[in-house]
């Protein structure tokens, strides 16, 4: 089974930078729309926003995720926790495929190669605050912390 930390105490912290992502995310979509409102939506011309190229389809669909991670990040239960797990999986998944198809006509999303790095940095930091940012009773976080200075836990460390 899967460890994920119970009340981190860098769990705010985390939510802020997630709500940064989702914030980025939601500027470069309502700016990509701005820029290809007239095009068809999977077009692959040449338009830019905050330096990564962009069609109608990959701007509405970030204003959407940008909106989503912030709703997110602001929440302080664990839906915050599993919509950055989902969301950073997202990601890598998606850079990885359009990194794929990235010279072909299949590139609907019109991604460029540094889109494709942003798309796997913005996944693995949205898998990382989705690591730490889980919330629980305070009796979870109390096992957990004692179980983390176990006198064997300790024997190991050295």
């Amino acid at each position: 089974m899967a460890h994920f930390p119970v009340n981190h105490p860098a769990r705010p912290l985390y939510r802020v930078l997630a709500g940064l992502v989702g914030l980025y995310i939601l500027v470069f979509g309502v700016w990509g729309v701005a820029e290809t409102i007239g095009d068809p939506l999977f077009d692959r011309g040449n338009h830019w926003a905050l330096g990564l190229r962009t069609n109608l389809a990959f701007s509405l669909a970030s204003v959407i995720f940008g909106v989503v991670l912030i709703i997110g990040a602001s929440r302080r239960t664990n839906l915050g926790h599993y919509m950055n797990l989902t969301a950073g999986v997202v990601f890598l998944v998606t850079s990885i495929l359009m990194m794929s198809v990235l010279q072909t006509e299949a590139n609907f999303l019109n991604f460029s190669m540094s889109t494709v790095v942003v798309s796997m940095v913005f996944g693995l930091i949205l898998l990382g605050t989705g690591l730490y940012d889980k919330v629980g009773p305070e009796e979870h976080a109390e096992i957990e912390r004692q179980r983390r200075s176990h006198p064997v836990a300790e024997a190991y460390r050295r």
